[in-house]
């Protein structure tokens, strides 16, 4: 699975941002699968126009999750996020500043109003997480 360090390289090297997309779509299809019965209203997160669920758990001291949405680019988005957060330390999930990582990708200015919104429930989600576990 490809890091975020691999996603900063490789939107440095394309202008495209329909390449960009096409990218996030891929990373999407990385995401290993969420099983079927943790698709529930328990698990998704509100404020997303498309499905997304969402389980998050510590082991060992870090944070693990488990997501899927039912369209391709806000499933790239999903693996982008959970690439931001996994492993990190329910603190340090906490206190991420997301905001400045999806800026520094220049997502923030290339989203549409509904998915900018549903990336930051889904951060929002995260971070909910992080602190009801730290």
């Amino acid at each position: 699975m490809q890091t975020l360090d691999d996603v900063r390289e490789t939107f440095a090297f394309l202008d495209d941002w329909t390449e960009k997309y096409r990218y996030l779509i891929e990373l999407g299809g990385e995401l290993e699968p969420m099983p079927d019965e943790l698709k529930v209203d328990e698990h998704k997160v509100k404020g997303c126009m498309s499905q997304v669920w969402l389980v998050g758990t510590v082991e060992d001291g870090r944070m693990q999750f488990l997501a899927d949405s039912d369209a391709h680019i806000v499933r790239g988005l999903v693996a982008l996020v959970l690439m931001i957060f996994g492993g990190k330390t329910p603190a340090e999930a906490r206190d991420l500043d997301a905001k400045a990582v999806l800026a520094e990708l220049d997502l923030d200015k290339h989203l549409s109003p509904g998915r900018s919104n549903g990336l930051h429930s889904m951060i929002g989600r995260i971070q909910s997480i992080a602190t009801a576990t730290a």
